[in-house]
């Protein structure tokens, strides 16, 4: 199935061109072989290296026992598999390397993983360094604030103190945006959400800005949901995608070639709600990418 429902995080059709502009940046396929590349590698040590986060569910976060999971992760795996396939190996194990938002993108340029599995956005910046899959979900940044606090658009924000990841196109777009309207907010750098949601909680700042997917799983994870709340509007665009080695066509296509199967054969339909239904429904936008990504052979 293609989810029909409307999305209570639903963008709108003004997010549509951007959309197809990021895809754009990710179909082209190359068909030459590298025999240094990334697939001679993991054929060579039997292995495949993925990176993952532990502290961005529900995409890439460490469980109970301390393993991989989340949608990010999952969708990590099935790529894994079916490269084992191409490649013909009776075994392919799969090597799990704990990354931090800060070191992915490095991570991946000097070969440290072959793939970064988790809440990674697509930019022109960091195509300088290294290569994408095609996208495996779209958001929009937001704000997480006390409900009492009533700020409920991007203009309120104007004299608070907001927390953020540097670094991430989240901090880069908020910052934009609110020069923009001419707004000036003070912003307190935190490492992951957790941190920034400890932060917000203690009352040291008055938000914490994020992905807004990632920042209704927190507020969920917290004892009173309907004290937190997140901005009316989104105030940036975000295309997730998986993080691969830069000049690596054939590796990129391995990839590629695995979420198309997925899109097209509709096992990301369980995917999803294995992982995110909880969060809300697929809205226009998400059906529209998984379509789109269903390039033919």
């Amino acid at each position: 199935m293609r989810p029909q429902h409307s999305c209570p995080h639903d963008h709108g059709d003004r997010h549509m061109t951007r959309l197809f502009i990021a895809l754009l940046f990710c179909l082209p396929f190359a068909t030459s072989h590298a025999a240094d590349g990334t697939l001679a590698a993991i054929e060579k040590r039997g292995a495949i290296r993925l990176g993952h986060l532990q502290s961005a569910p529900p995409f890439s976060y460490a469980g109970s026992d301390g393993s991989p999971q989340g949608y990010s992760v999952e969708l990590c795996k099935r790529v894994a598999e079916s490269i084992r396939q191409d490649l013909k190996l009776a075994d392919l194990k799969l090597q799990w390397v704990p990354l931090e938002l800060q070191e992915r993108i490095e991570a991946v340029r000097s070969g440290k993983v072959d793939i970064e599995c988790g809440t990674t956005t697509i930019s022109l910046a960091r195509y300088e360094q290294v290569d994408f899959s095609l996208p495996i979900f779209v958001d929009g940044g937001s704000v997480l604030t006390a409900a009492t606090a009533k700020l409920d658009r991007l203009a309120d924000l104007g004299g608070h103190r907001i927390a953020v990841i540097p670094g991430t196109t989240t901090e880069s777009a908020l910052k934009r945006q609110l020069g923009a309207i001419g707004a000036q907010a003070a912003f307190v750098p935190v490492k992951d959400g957790a941190q920034g949601l400890a932060l917000l909680t203690q009352g040291r700042v008055d938000g914490y800005a994020s992905d807004r997917i990632v920042l209704v799983a927190l507020r969920e994870a917290t004892p009173e949901p309907a004290h937190w709340q997140l901005l009316a509007d989104d105030f940036s665009f975000e295309p997730y995608a998986l993080v691969v080695r830069r000049d690596d066509p054939d590796f990129r296509l391995a990839v590629n070639r695995a979420l198309v199967e997925l899109y097209r054969g509709g096992e990301i339909d369980s995917i999803f709600y294995r992982w995110l239904a909880g969060l809300g429904r697929p809205g226009p936008l998400l059906n529209a990418m998984f379509y789109l990504s269903t390039l033919p052979e």
